[in-house]
């Protein structure tokens, strides 16, 4: 049986500097000492999220044949969307504006959501979906983890 967990999310972004850029000078998170000229490593509360250039990562994904686009489809990486929990319904606004400051687009503004909670969602350089979201049903730990009962 596999341990139920989440260590690291790979991003295969276009342009690794400005990805870089956004998620340390826009955001203000920090990136790890052991990050490299060809990935960024960003430690979060219980997983690490990188940055690493789209090619190299199709390359990494489907060998040889992922460095020729004609022959990997678009289609091959998975569709997503990453998960900002806050701590109030304010804050779900609050997180949405301060990403679009550093240069995020919104792509759905604070709402209401069918589950009961608010949430929003923006899209960072590269279009990768960040959710924003506030569940009145939940708490985050003092350090931001985000605990489900399994």
């Amino acid at each position: 049986m596999m341990e139920q967990r989440l260590s690291l999310i790979t991003l295969g972004v276009k342009d690794l500097a400005r990805a870089r850029q956004f998620y340390t000078d826009g955001l203000g998170w920090r990136a790890s000492p052991q990050s490299q000229e060809s990935i960024v490593f960003i430690p979060l509360n219980g997983f690490v999220l990188s940055l690493y250039e789209r090619g190299a990562l199709m390359e990494d994904a489907f060998g040889e044949e992922g460095k020729d686009k004609h022959r990997a489809p678009e289609s091959a990486a998975p569709n997503f969307t990453l998960a900002y929990n806050v701590r109030t319904i304010k804050e779900v606004a609050q997180t949405l504006q301060f990403a679009q400051k550093a240069g995020a687009q919104l792509v759905k503004p604070a709402q209401k959501v069918f589950w009961g909670g608010t949430s929003g969602y923006f899209a960072d350089k590269d279009g990768f979906l960040w959710e924003v979201a506030h569940n009145p049903y939940t708490e985050l730990a003092a350090n931001g983890d985000f605990r489900m009962p399994i």
